[in-house]
């Protein structure tokens, strides 16, 4: 590890492509700037002007070049890492072309519209051994990890159940900001696209695969093509149930994320209110009454990551770069993997196929079936 780190800290910069330059392009912009690993040399938009104004947001990218054609930007800067933010029906085309031209990628969910898009890439991520990381936030909160290593450790016995609500408001102005926005191909509704990295999260620290998803699906107050409420449950492999609720017909000025997993043992409840974080870790002692260990973690965490990992909380597209470009160096996988970007798109339209078809679904999904499958379900 020694070696490893004395080689980063000599080594040249990595090169960074960023294409896409709209919303969430200013956190990657935000999170590259703090580590001295990474080097923006281009952005791509088929509007330059959304770039030039992307660049001036943050201090320090005046002479990164800019491009309006994703190939010829990666054919000409030949970069270490492609960053993808455009919008997700344009995922997989670009995220083929970067790895077939041997770049790394950090992938915005979901990874593609589609399961066989999906598989696609994560099979080419095996095959080339270069890797993805998957814009999947919250794993990259502080304490997740700690609390996943317990959980799966057995410190709280058998997991049981997991909830997550994710009620993620959103005008008519937000969809009518974007012609793709709520579109079952370029976007999907409030499942696809607000609450697919809670969803990730929530198995994630469950520690095991779903294997059966069953769910409906409404379009009640937002003018979109694709939901604005879904609700499901999924049954894992270990044979605990997860409970999912996301939507974007609730009020806009008041975002709201809550994840909480249910163990013989101890329970774990954090979330966002309104930008505010708030968690709850109880643990159950033999004799029956219960411990909290919120502060156990929090000083288990500074220990092992101190400042960087709360500064990852502000922004957690810092820690998914930071992550990204130590696999590289050490070669191991990231945090949110290429199996993690497949397995959610899986999950996903697992979840769209039963509220679909009306009736529970194996998971995984045997055959392809994509975001546009839906397209017709509410006429």
């Amino acid at each position: 590890m020694a070696a490893n780190s004395t080689a980063a800290n000599n080594m040249a910069p990595l090169p960074v492509v960023l294409i896409g330059c709209g919303r969430v392009a200013e956190k990657h912009l935000k999170a590259i700037s703090k580590l001295k690993g990474l080097a923006l040399k281009a952005v791509v938009d088929v509007n330059p002007d959304s770039a030039k104004r992307l660049l001036s947001s943050v201090k320090g990218f005046s002479d990164v070049k800019i491009f309006n054609d994703y190939k010829e930007a990666i054919d000409e800067i030949k970069p270490a890492i492609v960053s993808v933010t455009v919008p997700s029906g344009l995922h997989y085309q670009i995220a083929k072309y970067a790895m077939e031209h041997g770049s790394n990628l950090l992938l915005e969910k979901p990874m593609t519209m589609s399961v066989s898009e999906a598989r696609e890439i994560y099979e080419l991520s095996q095959k080339t051994g270069l890797k993805v990381a998957m814009g999947h936030i919250y794993r990259y909160l502080p304490i997740v990890g700690l609390v996943r290593e317990d959980i799966a450790e057995g410190k709280y016995g058998k997991v049981t159940h997991g909830t997550i609500y994710v009620r993620w408001g959103h005008g008519e102005d937000y969809y009518s900001s974007a012609a793709w926005r709520g579109t079952w191909k370029s976007d999907g509704g409030a499942l696809m696209n607000q609450t697919i990295h809670a969803i990730d999260l929530l198995v994630w620290l469950m520690g095991s695969e779903p294997e059966q998803a069953q769910a409906m699906i409404a379009k009640r107050i937002r003018n979109i093509e694709a939901e604005d409420l879904g609700m499901a449950v999924l049954k894992l492999e270990n044979g605990a149930l997860a409970q999912i609720e996301g939507t974007t017909a609730t009020i806009p000025s008041k975002h709201t994320a809550e994840f909480s997993v249910f163990c013989e043992n101890g329970q774990l409840s954090m979330g966002l209110d309104s930008g505010k974080p708030h968690l709850n870790i109880l643990s159950v002692k033999p004799d029956g009454k219960t411990k909290k260990l919120n502060g156990y973690y929090i000083r288990k965490q500074f220990k092992k990551g101190g400042l960087f990992s709360y500064k990852c909380a502000l922004n957690p597209h810092l820690g998914i770069y930071k992550d990204l470009f130590d696999s590289i160096v050490e070669n191991k996988a990231p945090i949110a993997d290429a199996y993690a970007g497949f397995s959610s798109v899986d999950t996903l339209l697992g979840i769209y196929k039963s509220a679909k078809e009306g009736r529970p679904v194996d998971l995984p999904l045997k055959d392809n079936f994509t975001s546009t499958d839906m397209t017709g379900f509410f006429n």
